[in-house]
């Protein structure tokens, strides 16, 4: 693991600097570029909410960061369980970084089944904070502990800080009329507090969060506060924490601008708003509530001054039929949804292929099939994306890389749908969702234009010089069909899932009429315009890794790996999965290598070697989890040797 302390120069300031604090009867504090925490407890813990909150005041600070939220599928999972953890890692630096982290150098754990669950993670001389009032025999039986591990000497490779936190906040908030139950569950913030202290982040962000969210409840908002404040002053008097650490903000890392902290969940949203004012269109979503994507049809509903409308549909089939309704009606149109959605969803994804309408299907992919793993992470979408509909009915894929990636990634895929009048899927998955990261807002002079013209009038001249609207008469550029807003005086057309005529839009079964629409279809969606994709090669390799969508970061982390270890490996990630960059074979066949690492079976892998005839070779990991840096440099350096 890289060294966290900066330079042996910074070091030994580090140390004269502590030296003198001690003389004046404070404690030492220490330099580090970068550290990885891990909060963990049962799911009814607030763990999701302490990692939140901590993750907040640190983007504040200017710290880069990238963050990892891990939590079970039930609302309310068996307590004190293995399976019912919860946890959130937080990797923040000085300094420009990619991933959650492989492996937490401070582990807070709530309880014996957080410290099971995780502590195999764990790095020789980590920290472990533990509660202690949680280690009954009772609850460490439950996981499968025959003593005490704060005891018996498994965890003498690591620095334990036994804490007993539930009985030091009861304590602190003696003077609120509260019940024993109502004060424990104050722990959490009593942890955000000592962790804060420990690691300098600021503290007024986290007491004005706690006064908002419990403005209707001020004892219940004062007892919090009073919880945190406990947990930094435990920090700064007790013996046991004689360190503290600084990470200065990652002045380096960001260009000049305002930056806020962004899951991909809300960058999505944000962009479609964005979208829908560029493209000066209102924007409608008809959604069904679904693990991982509900978060965007919460943030939407937010925003009616924008022109946004939302509906919540009574199942996925209703959301995407009032969404391609709504593109009939000219709005810009979107549905959100995971992968059994997707499968829900499909007949009117086709029919809007039929209908050529712009419509945006949003696919927060999670672990499958079926039911599959809602709150874990997975990218296995990408073959239904792309042929998971009856007959030909192509569209196109992209894909974000990155949580602030979704806005830009909302951005070009409105741009598609509305240009070449098509739907287009948007691959994002759970790790992205729920996953933050610090986001430049960007000038609205760096938006695109995306404002598009309806058919007013009659578009074609008939044989005896009338004029008529024909609805399937392509735009020789595009081959774009029009958009015709119902209502239009003289524009009236036919819509259905039935072919149609190319041209007038008629119901047509005539056999050479469909192959030219299927065939036409096809070509629309493999003109879409894309960019060509860019290749990182700074030495000349003999081998190229491939990748797409959220193995982006852990794909860089570990060639930045390799490449400071000496070895030669080029880099190209793919936004745009349908149609490829028109160079991509190209860049293919330049190579000795081609390793795609995914978080499935390999399936870009089987399409690349489909249409180009390459090689690929797969990397592949389907444990809900996102790829860790040292796991990708380990099978790429096996790559490169091979």
């Amino acid at each position: 693991m890289t060294s966290q302390v900066s330079s042996p120069a910074e070091q030994a300031d580090g140390t004269v600097a502590g030296e003198q604090r001690k003389a004046a009867g404070a404690k030492d504090v220490r330099r580090l570029d970068r550290v990885i925490i891990r909060f963990a407890g049962d799911s009814g813990d607030g763990m999701q909410l302490t990692g939140d909150r901590f993750t907040s005041e640190t983007a504040s600070f200017g710290n880069d960061l990238s963050t990892l939220p891990n939590f079970p599928a039930e609302i309310r999972a068996p307590a004190g369980t293995l399976p019912g953890v919860s946890s959130f890692q937080l990797h923040f630096a000085d300094h420009d970084i990619l991933t959650p982290g492989d492996a937490p150098n401070v582990l807070v754990a709530m309880n014996p089944a957080a410290l099971k669950a995780n502590v195999g993670d764990l790095p020789r001389g980590a920290e472990i904070i533990v509660n202690t009032d949680e280690f009954t025999k009772r609850a460490m039986q439950k996981v499968g502990y025959a003593s005490s591990p704060l005891e018996d000497g498994s965890l003498d490779g690591y620095h334990l800080h036994p804490v007993p936190l539930t009985t030091l906040t009861v304590e602190a908030l003696k003077e609120f009329d509260l019940t024993r139950k109502e004060a424990e569950r104050s722990k959490n913030m009593f942890a955000l507090g000592l962790l804060s202290w420990m690691y300098h982040r600021p503290t007024e962000g986290t007491e004005k969060f706690l006064t908002s969210k419990f403005a209707k409840k001020p004892d219940i908002a004062a007892a919090n506060i009073a919880a945190f404040r406990a947990g930094w002053n435990f920090g700064e008097t007790t013996e046991d924490f004689a360190v503290s650490y600084e990470i200065a903000p990652a002045t380096t890392a960001f260009p000049v601008g305002t930056y806020r902290n962004i899951s991909g969940n809300l960058a999505l949203a944000y962009g479609l708003v964005a979208a829908s004012r560029q493209a000066d269109l209102p924007l409608f979503l008809g959604s069904y509530p679904i693990t991982p994507a509900s978060d965007i049809l919460h943030e939407l509903s937010k925003h009616k001054n924008f022109g946004v409308r939302t509906f919540q549909a009574e199942d996925e089939i209703a959301g995407i039929g009032a969404a391609l309704g709504a593109a009939f009606g000219g709005s810009l149109a979107v549905t959100t949804t995971s992968g059994p959605g997707v499968a829900l969803k499909s007949e009117t994804i086709g029919l809007a292929v039929s209908l050529e309408l712009p419509l945006l299907v949003i696919d927060i992919q999670r672990g499958g099939p079926s039911t599959g793993l809602p709150t874990k992470t997975e990218q296995a979408d990408l073959l239904q994306a792309m042929y998971g509909r009856n007959g030909e009915a192509p569209l196109p894929v992209i894909a974000p890389r990155t949580p602030a990636d979704c806005f830009d990634a909302a951005l070009e895929a409105a741009r598609i749908a509305l240009t070449y009048r098509t739907p287009v899927m948007l691959l994002s998955d759970g790790y992205l969702a729920n996953g933050s990261e610090p986001w430049r807002i960007p000038e609205l002079d760096e938006l695109p234009d995306l404002r598009v013209q309806f058919t007013q009038g009659p578009n074609h001249t008939l044989a005896d010089g009338s004029e008529v609207f024909w609805p399937y008469k392509r735009d020789p550029q595009t081959l774009a069909r029009p958009w015709a807003i119902p209502g239009t005086p003289g524009l009236e057309h036919r819509i259905g899932g039935i072919e149609k005529q190319d041209g007038t839009g008629n119901i047509s079964y005539d056999p050479a009429n469909h192959d030219f629409m299927v065939r036409i279809r096809q070509a629309k969606i493999d003109g879409v315009d894309v960019p060509d994709i860019e290749v990182e090669d700074p030495h000349g390799a003999r081998t190229l890794v491939l990748g797409w969508g959220s193995t982006y970061g852990p794909i860089t982390a570990a060639v930045r790996r390799l490449r400071t270890a000496g070895e030669s490996i080029a880099q190209a990630h793919l936004r745009h999965l349908n149609p490829f960059p028109k160079n991509l074979g190209t860049v293919l066949k330049a190579y000795d290598k081609v390793v795609i690492p995914e978080m499935n079976l390999g399936q870009l892998a089987t399409l690349v070697r489909a249409k180009y005839l390459v090689d690929a070779h797969s990397y592949n990991q389907v444990n809900g989890m996102p790829f860790k840096a040292e796991q990708l440099a380990t099978a790429l350096k096996e790559a490169i040797d091979g």
